[in-house]
């Protein structure tokens, strides 16, 4: 079950995975998922092949993102576009277009805590090699977040000290206010670390659970949070006078935003981080902003 699409998972699985070592209750939850699943889609294993299953699937999927993030680094250096070579290794039947959107960095409760279980489970068998595969996931994904955050840094004359950043979107991704280790509260404490002043909008997550996020690092303490972080209610009032945009979620409101009125309250030159590769490149250059998108 996916966070914003549960209840379509649940009524139309791809798959049902049932493991357990007890023949009578995994056919009474077999019974059970019939009713509305094929039969065909309901899978029974033991418990240690479910248990695996589970990690395997949430960590392929990461291992997906991560590694089209690593490209994305590449083509910055090269000129390429991620999103034309995402393109064109999705149309490869053998590798198919899903979770090739290169980003900020993948969040939320699942990935990173299954692959340090699938890691811990690899180490507490000795099996060091593969525990540090699946940790290389976990690294190309917080690289990809501080990579992030230093291109504002550079891109800004080399230092954010005393400048404004806005904030577009805290949750890890749209359509939740889930923001369990969403990469903006990691590039925001970089951010933070190098005296940003970060003006926060998202439509559905609170003051209070953005502070929390910030505190719970311990990097500094809660009311340095609260004075360098201001957390509004709308985007234009984040954006105004800001220095810089950092979209850090995907809403899908963000594109149909006055980005001209936006401009005219900003501070010039006005730049855009677009962490999500959510917004119209032309439409903002055409405005005269400087657009940085992930992976171009």
């Amino acid at each position: 079950l996916a966070e914003g699409t549960a209840i379509q998972d649940l009524i139309n699985p791809d798959r049902v995975l049932i493991g357990g070592e007890n023949d009578e209750a995994i056919a009474a939850l077999v019974d059970i998922y019939a009713h509305w699943v094929s039969r065909d889609k309901i899978l029974t294993t033991n418990l240690w092949s479910s248990e695996l299953s589970k990690l395997t699937a949430n960590a392929f999927l990461a291992q997906r993102v991560s590694s089209i993030n690593s490209i994305s680094a590449l083509c910055e250096k090269t000129g390429a576009n991620v999103d034309e070579v995402s393109k064109a290794i999705g149309m490869d039947s053998r590798i198919g277009s899903k979770f090739l959107k290169a980003s900020v960095g993948f969040g939320g409760s699942c990935f990173q805590k299954d692959i340090l279980n699938l890691v811990y489970i690899a180490r507490s068998y000795g099996l060091t090699e593969v525990a540090e595969y699946w940790e290389q996931v976990i690294l190309m994904n917080d690289y990809q977040k501080q990579r992030f955050a230093d291109n504002i840094n550079q891109t800004l004359y080399n230092t954010v000290s005393g400048k404004k950043i806005a904030f577009l979107g805290w949750a890890f991704k749209k359509d939740t206010n889930d923001t369990r280790e969403s990469a903006a509260i990691y590039v925001a404490d970089y951010l933070l670390s190098e005296q940003a002043e970060i003006t926060v909008y998202d439509p559905k997550v609170s003051a209070e659970r953005i502070y929390a996020d910030l505190d719970y690092l311990n990097t500094r303490s809660s009311e340095e949070n609260r004075a360098l972080v201001k957390v509004v209610n709308t985007a234009y009032e984040a954006c105004n006078d800001a220095h810089a945009i950092a979209v850090l979620t995907e809403w899908d409101e963000f594109k149909n935003y006055d980005w001209a009125k936006i401009k005219e309250h900003m501070k010039k030159p006005a730049f855009v981080f677009d962490g999500r590769k959510l917004l119209n490149r032309k439409e903002l250059e055409d405005l005269d902003f400087k657009y940085y998108a992930i992976g171009e």
